[in-house]
């Protein structure tokens, strides 16, 4: 069922987890997240990026999202990573409950002007309004920060930005990374940041980049073909310790694409004689959810539907 987002964050940011963001392109990722959702009775937010729309088309994903969300768990459909203007508005006009404004990449009083302007159109729709303060690093569908260009969310002016763009929720960068390279060393999270934000910040905090790059799912890209060099994620007791400090919404997408992607290629090589794309999905399908189901259990939301 589709439910309001600002009200599910704020249930989660009362009683400490976090609603797992999932990045939906296609049919298979929507049911094997839908599936997870109902099995761990968890809340679930259906995010798709603007590649995704590129990809598949903002009334077919729209369409879609509307249909899985008839199973009974509460549902969000969130554009994410918003960066083209005209884009964002048409999802706000269309169907979305929840749209993300990304304009980081801009100086402080610009990122601050957009998102004013995305918050305008979205009040006038009851649509809750994401931004972003701080720059994550990686490459994920149209979004591509280099190392050089990253940098972490300042505490102070996390709360000036809040209070000057009235966004109902903020994405901070403290460590994480997009894509499924994502760290070379060590890979832990900047926790003391998070809690001087979460002490001078007041709406629900969002951590983007944040999956998991399991080693077992990698290695089995890699047996059937898979080229990964150093695919490295963020740390399960990371993500528990951000959960704890104040994290109420978390993005996962490489998590999901390399299941898929393990269980395809696994397809493909072990069942020559297959060729209805339904069973050569299935073992990704399957291993989408279980993967959605580990993440429910870590950041929380199991049993909070």
């Amino acid at each position: 069922m589709i439910t309001n987002p600002l009200t599910l964050l704020r249930h989660a940011q009362k009683h400490g987890y976090a609603v797992p963001a999932f990045n939906v392109n296609h049919l298979e990722t929507i049911l094997a997240v839908m599936d997870a959702a109902v099995e761990m009775q968890s809340p679930v937010i259906l995010e798709t990026s603007e590649g995704g729309v590129q990809y598949a088309g903002m009334s077919m994903l729209i369409a879609m999202v509307k249909a899985a969300s008839e199973r009974p768990v509460p549902v969000v459909l969130h554009l994410d990573h918003g960066k083209d203007l005209p884009l964002i508005k048409q999802a706000i006009e269309t169907g979305y409950t929840s749209v993300m404004i990304d304009a980081s990449e801009y100086p402080f009083e610009e990122n601050v002007r957009r998102t004013r302007q995305v918050v305008a159109w979205a009040r006038a729709k009851g649509v809750m309004v994401e931004a972003e303060l701080g720059r994550i690093g990686g490459t994920e569908d149209l979004v591509h920060t280099s190392k050089k260009e990253a940098f972490f969310t300042d505490p102070d002016e996390a709360k000036t930005f809040v209070r000057e763009s009235e966004c109902d929720t903020l994405a901070i960068a403290i460590g994480t990374h997009h894509g499924a390279m994502k760290f070379s060393g060590n890979t832990h999270l900047d926790i003391e940041r998070l809690k001087k934000i979460r002490a001078l910040v007041d709406v629900p905090l969002v951590l983007h980049g944040a999956s998991g790059v399991r080693e077992d799912i990698v290695a089995l890209v890699k047996r059937f073909g898979g080229e990964l060099a150093e695919a490295r994620g963020v740390l399960d007791e990371d993500i528990a310790l951000a959960v704890q400090n104040g994290i109420t919404k978390i993005n996962i997408d490489t998590d999901l694409r390399l299941g898929f992607s393990a269980g395809l290629r696994e397809a493909v090589a072990e069942h020559p004689n297959w060729f209805d794309p339904r069973k050569l999905f299935e073992p990704g399908r399957t291993l989408m959810k279980e993967i959605a189901k580990q993440k429910m259990e870590l950041m929380g939301s199991k049993g909070k539907a």
